[in-house]
């Protein structure tokens, strides 16, 4: 079908070193430009983000230091991309929440005027999370054909969880699960310690500050110390133990915390 636009619209994605806003960087740029005419424009770069892409990442997009290190940086950069997406709305997959925020705190790096407030944003994915819900009824319906009726009772929902799970494993049974690259990460399996690793293994505690990256080490997964090793950190900087525990954080992120803290020690 064909857009019905009356000025351009600018569909657009980023990969990045991370996801933190404010620290990471931008390594790659690919936006489609559809005209109103239906004629589309596409323009890509691979930007150097002047700092290392951690392994995490680069485990996620395959973009390596190596792949940028002779690429233009994004300020160097950046005028181009504005006049490119000058006088057009912005779409995209998860903008809202990642790609937007990303490209202006670039942009206002760089020191480019890049005016979002006027530009209309279609994030398709919350299109997707309006018309297909991800709640318990949706699944149910989904994998059980069955309309829930006494929702948010919960002896009703949990009998409904349990027959969505039994749904799910004759559905899928057998089937590979791969990881955003296409990588095998196990097998959906009528075995309760195959289906534990494929949702949870790489939690530590249940708030999920801390987790297991792929290589099994124990990183941080939030703050100013986000991708790094709970050892390295408490070698490099003590106090942040004595900070965590003194925080505002659950009592089980508090207690896992302390059993590391002692395997440190015991080093």
């Amino acid at each position: 079908m064909k857009l019905s636009l009356k000025i351009p619209l600018c569909f657009f994605d980023l990969e990045a070193t991370g996801i933190n806003i404010s620290r990471d960087r931008i390594i790659e740029i690919a936006v489609i430009k559809v005209m109103p005419n239906g004629e589309t424009i596409h323009k890509t770069n691979l930007i150097n983000p002047t700092i290392p892409i951690p392994a995490e990442s680069t485990a996620i997009h395959g973009i390596k230091d190596a792949d940028v290190k002779n690429k233009p940086t994004f300020k160097e950069v950046a005028k181009d991309y504005a006049r490119f997406m000058e006088g057009c709305d912005l779409a995209g997959f998860n903008i809202l929440k990642f790609d937007v925020p990303m490209l202006v705190e670039e942009f206002l790096r760089a020191d480019v005027e890049f005016d979002y407030h006027r530009k209309k944003i279609i994030d398709s994915q919350r299109i997707f999370h309006l018309m297909e819900k991800r709640n318990l009824a949706s699944a149910y319906r989904f994998y059980c054909q069955k309309e829930m009726t006494n929702a948010h009772s919960a002896e009703y929902d949990t009998q409904t969880t349990m027959e969505v799970l039994m749904s799910q494993i004759e559905k899928y049974d057998g089937h590979t699960v791969t990881d955003a690259l296409e990588n095998k990460i196990g097998v959906i399996r009528n075995d309760m310690e195959s289906l534990s690793k494929l949702v949870s293994d790489d939690l530590v505690d249940l708030a999920g500050r801390m987790i297991k990256n792929q290589k099994g080490d124990i990183i941080f997964n939030f703050g100013k110390h986000k991708n790094k090793m709970v050892n390295q950190v408490f070698k490099e900087e003590p106090a942040y133990y004595d900070w965590m525990m003194n925080g505002d954080f659950p009592l089980d992120t508090k207690r896992k915390l302390t059993e590391l803290k002692l395997k440190n020690l015991q080093k």
